[in-house]
């Protein structure tokens, strides 16, 4: 058997209105979920989360495709309507019209579960009449019945032993019309979808439709009150069981006694009132000495399958209306000879124990989940029920056992968030500080921006204007940049590549140079060892190379020289003959001691060796 009611993830907005308004708390609300999840084995069928929800996000378990295969089928096949329709189709004009419409679908008889109220009416006061010291409580209502089953299970031979309306009238139509006739309650409540599932034999019911999906089908198939004739229901007709959408019409369809003073039958119904007559019944029983008569919505003229937004007593008019309106041309004689044939009908039944309470969980957890709500020290039946439970602890053995979680606590949420807002607020502050302090160091960052590009373009054109080539690459041998000078030093190739590519950025220093050289450049990017003026021979040059590092195993640098380039080779002697005197002169200066005054004139020959090498150059 497929869910009954089930919650849409997308649509759910986690408001916990379900929760609040499920009597058996059948609702989970995980912590790490952002969607409530029905518990199929501890939902009663009472429909109050679909009718609550205020984005539609429940549904319900619909029967229309089940119903058209059934009319699909060649079976005979009957509509046995509840009395409730008189309530709930007040904008078709004449009830007669809407037994046509019902036709229309296909249906072979259409047919009232009045006659069945009025079977199971008589059986209620053979019950009470006969009374023997138990008190019963009515089983009309399935959501009733499942309640007791799943929650109050010791109240479960308390549950009067009779079927419900609708069972007891697919019992008449099969007899009527046949057992292979094919039955499908039309009806505002949708517990009876699961109800009808525990029949067969005679009290088969293959389907089930609420009425707000007998709509949906009228709709589906374009069946309009204007374009139909007048039908009548078919056979039996029913007598006072058309005021069983009114509570206490079960009561009245056999005229047992409601004096307040001498009648043994309580009736009440509504969900609040429901669960604290059953509370009282189960404790005090023999105290209250009634039968209770119960009912979970506002009579069964306000059940969840029925069109939202009704209003209660024009539905009870309406019906109490119909109820007159058939009494007119009821033919009593008839009614009684088909009460007579039918009266020999098994109305027993046996209910079963479905036991769905949850054991207690250890006190200290559900100690530990109110310190954490701030509510350690309430009473024990104390609580504002905000989040659908009726007292704090309620709610903490929901929590401790993973039905809820503490942020479905109001008053712990709204404490949460004035603390929440709180930080928010002086965080704010500090942002707003850290803003402004943003935006001075943003000045002060630009101002250096600009200034580092300005040394960037200084350095880039110092760079370009060099008449030393100069080289940087990476750890892979990449360039990162160079200047003219060593582009113009590579050659032809070298020159049309930086047309496409200034710089050569990017190019791999080994397709450029032999291995001799990219191979220094290796060696110091593995030993962050610097290479200072290694003459080195390239193409037709000899090249004066010095390789240092930028950043240790990272990125080095490269400054080479063409020593046959007239301005290095003037440059470069010079220096090499000033490093000859420097060596020289150390020499003589430990010579001198011994050889005197010839160290004077050793420096007088090296000096006008250099001065006659300038002037000669100044000539040249």
């Amino acid at each position: 058997m497929s869910q009954l009611f089930s919650i849409s993830e997308e649509k759910c907005i986690n408001c916990f209105a379900c929760v609040r308004v499920c009597p058996v708390k059948a609702i989970e609300v995980k912590a790490e979920k952002n969607f409530a999840v029905i518990v199929p084995n501890r939902c009663i069928g009472c429909g109050s989360c679909l009718t609550v929800c205020p984005v539609n996000a429940v549904s319900y378990r619909s029967s229309k495709e089940e119903v058209k295969q059934i009319l699909k089928s060649g079976s005979k096949v009957a509509a046995i309507c509840a009395p409730s329709i008189s309530g709930e189709f007040v904008d078709i004009t004449d009830y007669r019209k809407f037994v046509q419409m019902i036709k229309a679908l296909g249906f072979t008889y259409v047919c009232e579960v009045t006659f069945g109220i009025d079977l199971v009416a008589k059986e209620y006061k053979k019950l009470f009449d006969d009374f023997k010291g138990k008190y019963f409580i009515s089983t009309v209502c399935p959501v009733i019945v499942s309640l007791i089953e799943k929650f109050h299970p010791e109240l479960v031979n308390n549950l009067a032993p009779i079927v419900s309306p609708m069972i007891a009238t697919a019992k008449v139509i099969h007899k009527e019309y046949g057992e292979d006739t094919k039955v499908v309650y039309i009806g505002p409540c949708i517990q009876n979808k699961d109800e009808a599932k525990l029949y067969n034999g005679d009290g088969t019911v293959d389907s089930v439709l609420t009425f707000m999906e007998l709509r949906e089908l009228f709709d589906e198939f374009d069946i309009k009150e204007s374009k139909l004739e007048y039908s009548e229901f078919d056979d039996p007709i029913g007598f006072k069981g058309s005021l069983l959408p009114i509570a206490n019409g079960l009561l009245q369809a056999e005229g047992i006694d409601e004096d307040l003073l001498t009648g043994k039958v309580i009736t009440t119904e509504g969900r609040n009132n429901v669960l604290d007559a059953v509370r009282q019944f189960e404790g005090n029983a023999e105290v209250i000495k009634r039968h209770f008569n119960l009912f979970y919505c506002e009579g069964c003229l306000m059940g969840p399958g029925t069109s939202r937004g009704g209003k209660k007593f024009i539905r009870r008019t309406m019906v109490v209306n119909y109820a007159n309106k058939r009494l007119k041309t009821f033919e009593r004689e008839k009614w009684e000879g088909l009460i007579e044939k039918h009266s020999d009908h098994d109305f027993n039944c046996i209910f079963s124990l479905n036991d769905q309470r949850i054991p207690t969980p250890p006190e200290e957890k559900i100690t530990e989940v109110l310190k954490v709500i701030e509510k350690g020290t309430m009473a024990k039946d104390s609580g504002c029920e905000a989040c659908g439970y009726s007292s704090c602890r309620d709610f903490a053995i929901a929590v401790s056992l993973g039905f809820a979680h503490t942020d479905m606590c109001l008053n712990y949420t709204l404490k949460n968030r004035q603390e929440y807002i709180k930080t928010l607020r002086a965080t704010n502050d500090r942002l707003a500080k850290m803003q402004e302090a943003l935006k001075e160091s943003e000045k002060i960052a630009r101002t250096e921006q600009e200034a580092a590009r300005d040394a960037s373009e200084t350095i880039t054109t110092m760079m370009k204007k060099l008449p030393s080539a100069l080289v940087i690459i990476d750890k892979k041998l990449k360039i990162v940049q160079s200047n003219q000078s060593f582009i113009d030093l590579l050659g032809d190739d070298a020159i049309e590549v930086n047309e496409i590519i200034p710089g050569l950025v990017g190019a791999d220093l080994r397709t450029l140079l032999p291995y001799n050289i990219y191979n220094l450049f290796s060696y110091v990017l593995q030993s962050n060892e610097d290479i200072k003026n290694r003459d080195i021979h390239y193409k037709d040059n000899l090249l004066n190379l010095s390789v240092f590092t930028i950043k240790k195993n990272s990125i080095v640098g490269a400054v080479i020289r063409d020593m046959y380039a007239p301005e290095v080779r003037k440059e470069e002697v010079i220096k090499r003959i000033t490093d000859v005197i420097d060596i020289n002169l150390a020499m003589v200066q430990k010579i001198g001691f011994l050889l005197g005054e010839g160290a004077s004139e050793t420096e007088q020959m090296l000096n006008s060796i250099i001065q006659t090498y300038r002037e000669g150059d100044k000539k040249e």
